[in-house]
């Protein structure tokens, strides 16, 4: 059976989940020359309510496009954490924003906490990137995808005008979790 990888990224709406979730599709699909399909689902708000997007990512072919057991999932909100968390598999990843997510989800998986948002803002000066940073820490804890295939989806996505910013939230998406990988 062909390893299958299911990504699950939830937030609120605007916090660019869905953007994440088709970068990471991309990513795979396109520069790593693996299968993927990638979903979403948010809330009447369309902005403010709990969003999600869900990538699989597989060597074979892909029989279910839906997140069943979920190996990673990124929460930028404690509602979004509460919600989504349920069908993490025992020894997958969780990956909560600190300052947002208190209440961490239960389970048997490995939970990395850190404050993405308030870094993309203190070391960016935009939040807007706090996705793209997730994105270079998810690919640095999983590898999943390559360095390479995720920087070249993220710049393919991105206007001109803000692709030297988010090539550094995804260089500093990458250190920041090497640097949790190394503490745990």
């Amino acid at each position: 059976m062909a390893k299958r990888f299911e990504i699950r990224f939830s937030g609120s709406g605007g916090q660019g989940m869905i953007l994440a979730g088709i970068i990471m599709a991309e990513a795979a699909a396109i520069y790593d020359d693996k299968n993927a399909v990638q979903s979403q689902s948010y809330g009447p708000e369309a902005r403010g309510g709990a969003s999600k997007a869900e990538v699989v990512i597989s060597d074979g072919s892909i029989d279910y496009p839906k997140a069943t057991k979920v190996d990673l999932m990124l929460a930028l909100t404690q509602e979004a954490s509460s919600k989504y968390s349920k069908d993490v598999k025992d020894g997958g990843i969780v990956l909560v924003d600190s300052d947002a997510v208190k209440e961490k989800p239960n389970g048997n998986f490995n939970v990395y906490s850190f404050p993405i948002i308030e870094t993309a803002r203190t070391e960016l000066g935009k939040t807007i990137v706090a996705n793209i940073m997730s994105l270079g820490m998810i690919t640095e804890l999983t590898n999943v995808v390559s360095h390479e295939a995720i920087e070249k989806a993220v710049l393919a996505r991105v206007p001109p005008a803000f692709l030297e910013l988010n090539k550094k939230a995804l260089q500093i998406g990458f250190e920041k979790a090497k640097v949790l990988k190394a503490a745990s």
